[in-house]
């Protein structure tokens, strides 16, 4: 009955993403992709110098990418997640508390839907994308989730970098409130930024090696994973740093399949990335597939006029893929990025 009551407070989506700062500059930031229904999701690369409009009608934003970049695709009408070749990590979390800002009828805007691309192809550090996005008043414009018309995504973003440093942007009533430094290495989902940071005042009461949270809330999962992505082995081994944070986020995951006819829309982990941002290694893993594959961004062609490049691996990742991956993607056209209106 309590593990029944503990699922039954799930949200729909529960995502968890961390920021492992090991030994020697190893830094790696990995991320869960739960989802209550099947997603469609393949890797693109995406090279310098493609022009981008924001997808947000007349007054959207314009730019053309400086970095290119390794993207994780959400139904191929958005990118939810990816590294640049800077090492700047942007991934998309469902954050329930979300409400985007009214038009203006003034202010420049951008979908949600490229909302973490503009990051990847524009900054090299958090820090810069950080000033800039002080400095640029953007609305961003939600649009419907797939498959569940009239209802908006309401999502926050969270950025790293190869340096540790970390930024989450949320909504909130409207207004942008960002969260940067070091210090913000686990994100879940609700409540907002700043009760999470109340919450983990909370629990570092506790002696954590006694007694952790262990319901599937984003709230405990936001401990749990606290907690562990800094006791876990901290090596500058790439394949050991890797595996500690595959396994931390694997504790943070939702249980494949999970079904309680009382509680309809609880989310399931569909997939995992894991981006080493020393090493420029980007690794997935399916939760339907028994291999972890990975993809090395410094044999990706990334110069201005490359082709475009996908990495085709179905619903929920389904494809299955071991070891190094680079020379799987092929020629693709770009998808385009869903608007919003």
């Amino acid at each position: 009955m309590t593990a029944a009551a503990a699922l039954l407070t799930a949200e729909a989506q529960a995502c968890t993403r961390v920021v492992y700062q090991g030994p020697d500059g190893r830094i790696l930031t990995g991320r869960n992709m739960d989802f209550k229904d099947p997603m469609i999701s393949n890797f693109w690369v995406f090279p310098r110098g493609m022009k981008r409009s924001g997808a947000a009608g007349p007054r959207s934003v314009e730019w053309t990418s400086k970095f290119g970049s390794l993207a994780v695709s959400g139904y191929d009408i958005s990118t939810v997640d990816g590294m640049n070749e800077a090492g700047l990590n942007a991934s998309l979390l469902w954050l329930n508390a979300t409400k985007f800002p009214e038009d203006d009828g003034t202010t420049s805007r951008m979908s949600l839907s490229i909302w973490a691309q503009f990051y990847l192809d524009q900054f090299a550090t958090v820090s810069e994308a950080v000033e800039y996005t002080r400095a640029h008043p953007v609305q961003v414009v939600s649009g419907e989730v797939p498959g569940r018309p009239g209802s908006l995504a309401p999502l926050h973003l969270t950025l790293s970098d190869a340096t540790g440093d970390s930024a989450i942007l949320e909504w909130i009533d409207g207004k942008l409130n960002i969260h940067h430094g070091r210090a913000y290495q686990v994100v879940t989902n609700d409540p907002p930024y700043d009760d999470q940071l109340v919450l983990q005042k909370y629990w570092s009461a506790v002696d954590s090696l006694k007694f952790l949270p262990g319901s599937g809330r984003s709230e405990d999962r936001f401990v749990r994973a606290g907690f562990y992505i800094n006791t876990v082995t901290q090596s500058d081994d790439p394949r050991v740093a890797a595996a500690a944070v595959f396994s931390v986020i694997r504790n943070a995951s939702a249980p494949y399949g999970v079904s309680i006819p009382e509680a309809p829309n609880l989310s399931t982990t569909r997939w995992r990335v894991v981006a080493d941002q020393k090493s420029m290694l980007f690794y997935g893993e399916s939760a339907t597939s028994p291999n972890v594959f990975w993809v090395d961004l410094k044999k990706l062609d990334f110069s201005e006029g490359a082709h475009v490049r996908k990495l085709d691996l179905g619903v929920d990742m389904a494809r299955i893929l071991a070891g190094e991956a680079s020379d799987q993607f092929a020629p693709a056209k770009p998808f385009d990025f869903m608007e919003a209106e």
